[in-house]
């Protein structure tokens, strides 16, 4: 009867590790960043990061990751896009400067979009 009771138990820690893992793999993508971009006040360089933020939204906070390592954390929006994108997409904004400002990253498979506001620039 204690067996019974143990892998009951054991059960039920192995199905809710499965269930946080995935909660926690929901709200993070990877991306391709094509060009050099200002996100909040950092510069970005081109190349592949894994951007990650807590919550549901739409207020939050995100990460972008290269190499293991937080490189820059900037406010954003998170939305649901109505129509399905074919592609993760990158959107930028070139201001009057000259500098390419980070606008939006969709992520094709969720149905995600970050959208971060730039502070005038």
């Amino acid at each position: 009867m204690k067996q019974i009771k143990y892998t009951a138990l054991l059960s039920v820690i192995a199905l809710l590790s499965s269930v946080s893992a995935l909660a926690r793999d929901k709200n993070q993508h990877s991306v391709e960043i094509p060009d050099s971009v200002q996100v909040g006040s950092t510069q970005l360089e081109p190349g592949h990061y894994k951007v990650e933020w807590q919550g549901t939204g739409p207020e939050i906070q995100v990460n972008f990751v290269r190499d293991g390592r937080t490189v820059a954390t900037a406010p954003g929006t998170l939305k649901t896009n109505d129509a399905h994108v074919i592609q993760d997409d990158v959107v930028t904004d070139t201001t009057s400067a000259n500098t390419k400002t980070l606008k939006e990253i969709d992520f094709s498979r969720n149905k995600e979009s970050l959208v971060f506001e730039q502070s005038g620039m």
